[in-house]
């Protein structure tokens, strides 16, 4: 077992001159390599390195290692199906040491690097991911164009039909993309060495576009959006053979109930998994026994509990998938709106069409300070419940914070509504210098 120590560096290097980390090898005494609870030789180096500005190797940065190489091809794959992936086992990660060979003996100090104790969360693996680039000077990664996956205007594609929304919603968020520039391919290049070096959510970011262009449409004021469904529910009921008009409240009755139904399943799942592996870590080969003969006595009363609790046979694994939802025309019990319409909510200007709403309103009204953690802070009770539902509904999508989201969406309205702020700024820096005088 190998491990990689990764160091910051803390002096300032010429700009066109590179020069290779040091990996710092500690030599462990003859004593501590050979104590009965030390483990491997690499176990024991991990736990000496305590030196300050010193970053190791662990189960987390394998993960975001593996995701630099996805983006580095530019796999169909984003970093939520990445962690869902880790999710649903389909890739080792809390019991990842189960499937080492035989003569990898794991104990002692080992158990400090491979007892994973929770999940991995996006936003913890998305810094590692930064921190190995940087770390390994890799150099600037291959274009997104309009052609792979990670593009916008694709993986809006691939959410929108994730949710069950029309296809035709696929032209507005095209034009929020355009307009707010982020489908070039200088925003969206990843570069970890350039001096300002921008990283981009590609996921997170497709359905914050999502979202902007939901809002564009139905304001999701908790009122207009009743009121356009009402007019679609009566112009659907006199023409039933025509094309049908999106109603919003129809397709919100229907993903909630699918929603809650996988949030119900998906809470289960994690209450039944088995945080102790089949083949349990131990600190000192003295413990070997008693361990093992705990794990019997574990497994005996799950596999009692389940049979009074559960009757069900267990469901075979299914094979993984970047979709969590299918939607067809057949299925009579949850209604598929791709095809519908948003004639409703459109109407004609010109040679164009626009929106009949023509309101709007700013998730973010201030940013915070560059000095803060975060850029807006989000409380649910300052919003409308639709908004509520609708970043509900994409954070457990992609397994995200709700906060992280509306973060997302705020930037993408800054972008969008660049006068606007502007104009805010102006003021407000009035106001300031009036205080002053």
């Amino acid at each position: 077992m190998s491990c990689l120590s990764f160091a910051e560096s803390g002096a300032e290097s010429q700009p066109d001159v590179r020069t290779p980390k040091p990996f710092p090898i500690i030599k462990a005494s003859h004593s501590e390599t050979t104590s009965v609870c030390s483990g491997s030789l690499d176990g024991v180096e991990y736990s000496l390195r305590k030196e300050k500005g010193v970053m190791k190797m662990s189960v987390p940065r394998t993960l975001a290692f593996c995701y630099l190489s996805l983006l580095w091809q530019r796999e169909t794959i984003t970093l939520s199906d990445l962690l869902r992936f880790v999710e649903e086992e389909h890739i080792p990660y809390i019991h990842a040491f189960q499937h080492f060979p035989e003569e990898m003996k794991l104990y002692g100090r080992d158990k400090g690097i491979f007892a994973i104790e929770s999940w991995p969360n996006y936003e913890v693996i998305f810094k590692k991911i930064i921190e190995v680039a940087t770390f390994l000077d890799l150099p600037r990664f291959p274009d997104i164009t309009e052609n792979c996956y990670l593009h916008p205007n694709i993986l809006c594609m691939k959410y929108l039909m994730e949710v069950n929304l029309p296809d035709e919603m696929h032209n507005v968020t095209c034009l929020v993309v355009k307009s707010t520039g982020i489908g070039e391919v200088d925003f969206l290049r990843f570069d970890p060495i350039a001096k300002k070096a921008k990283t981009v959510k590609y996921d997170v970011q497709a359905v914050a576009v999502i979202v902007v262009a939901l809002k564009l449409l139905f304001l999701l004021d908790d009122n207009l959006e009743w009121s356009l469904s009402n007019i679609a529910k009566k112009y659907n009921e006199k023409n039933k053979e025509d094309k049908p008009w999106f109603d919003f409240r129809k397709w919100y009755q229907v993903m909630k109930k699918a929603i809650d139904e996988k949030k119900q399943k998906w809470e289960e799942a994690r209450a039944k998994f088995l945080w102790k592996g089949e083949k349990p870590l131990y600190y000192s080969a003295i413990d070997r026994p008693v361990v093992y003969k705990r794990r019997e006595m574990v497994v005996s009363l799950q596999k009692q509990f389940s049979t009074l609790v559960d009757s069900a046979p267990n469901v075979e694994k299914k094979k993984p998938s970047s979709f969590q939802f299918n939607w067809t025309e057949e299925d009579s019990e949850r209604p598929c709106f791709h095809g519908h319409s948003l004639q409703g909510v459109l109407q004609q200007k010109g040679q164009s069409l626009t929106t009949k709403n023509s309101l709007y309103w700013l998730s973010t009204q201030k940013f915070c300070k560059s000095h803060c953690k975060h850029v807006t802070t989000y409380e649910e009770s300052n919003f409308s419940l639709s908004y509520q539902f609708i970043l509900n509904l994409f954070s457990f999508l992609l397994r995200i914070k709700t906060s992280f989201l509306h973060e997302e969406v705020s930037l993408i309205e800054k972008r969008l509504f660049k006068a606007k702020y502007n104009k805010t700024n102006k003021k407000s820096s009035r106001s300031r210098k009036t205080r002053k005088y």
